[in-house]
């Protein structure tokens, strides 16, 4: 299938990234249509114009006559509704979606959807540290990262129609990765800084905290207003590749530690040093 302005997409689930998902397209000038559970999100697609309808239940209609249909769902949900309602997709659609692990869903997926329906996962590298419709902006995707991430199950067409959705929001990389490297990968750049800024919030407690802090602070603790729902399922989902980068930070630390402890300047300067090369990397 070739998306065109002919295409018609539903979008299930009116979040955050449904409801960017639902302006950039709408803003390019194509037909949207969404299905979410809140009706206060439903009315707040329609009345910003994200959407050109909306439902607070199952429309087989919607479903039906959808081209390509996105879901905006918690890994677990996204299961649960494929499992109830995945029969109502019609052959030749194309799914796909922008969960943050892949591992326990992809095949799950594929092999609960009808024969001619194709799911290609992706995964826009975008956010907020605020939640909801109301936070909503197309913007957020804007020269960010996009993986796509497809299985021997998927078509050079069914691929090429992800990567097509990508350039249609304006991120500015799209890569392919494997479910895998992807879960691993995203263990370390996403779910352990994370941990490492929720920590960070934990560990040291003062009424006044916000008055003493600069720019680094707050900077590095940016994302520990943290949807908890969300993420403590994603974390779980992607256990075993997040204890693994987990136990690879803390042997940094300890490193760090030691040096610290035994006034080993040179091997402070040293951790330093790589940190700034590789840091660089990302300015170019």
């Amino acid at each position: 299938m070739t998306i065109n302005k002919n295409t018609r997409f539903l979008i299930i689930g009116l979040g955050l990234l449904g409801g960017s998902y639902a302006g950039g397209l709408t803003g390019k000038g194509y037909y949207v249509e969404a299905i979410t559970k809140e009706e206060k999100d439903a009315e707040y697609a329609l009345e910003h114009k994200l959407v050109q309808k909306a439902a607070t239940t199952i429309d087989e209609t919607m479903i039906k006559s959808a081209d390509v249909i996105i879901f905006t769902l918690y890994p677990g949900t996204f299961v649960q509704w494929i499992e109830e309602n995945g029969r109502l997709i019609k052959p030749g659609t194309i799914v796909t979606d922008v969960t943050g692990v892949k591992g326990c869903i992809v095949e799950k997926i594929q092999k609960l959807l009808p024969p001619m329906v194709e799911f290609i996962s992706a995964h826009p590298m975008a956010g907020k540290e605020s939640s909801g419709i109301t936070n909503s902006d197309e913007r957020i995707f804007y020269g960010m990262n996009y993986l796509v991430v497809p299985t021997d199950r998927n078509t050079d067409e069914g691929i090429e129609a992800c990567k097509r959705i990508g350039e249609i929001l304006g991120f500015g990389k799209i890569s392919e990765i494997s479910p895998e490297t992807h879960d691993k990968m995203i263990g370390f750049v996403s779910q352990l800084t994370h941990c490492i800024a929720v920590a960070l919030m934990n560990c040291y407690e003062h009424a006044s905290l916000e008055r003493y802090t600069a720019d680094s602070f707050r900077d590095l603790t940016r994302i520990a207003k943290i949807n908890e729902k969300m993420w403590s399922e994603l974390f779980l989902d992607n256990k075993e590749a997040l204890l693994e980068e987990m136990e690879l930070f803390q042997s940094q630390l300890e490193k760090m530690h030691t040096y610290l402890k035994n006034e080993d300047r040179q091997g402070l300067m040293d951790m330093m040093i790589t940190s700034t090369e590789r840091r660089r990397l990302f300015d170019k």
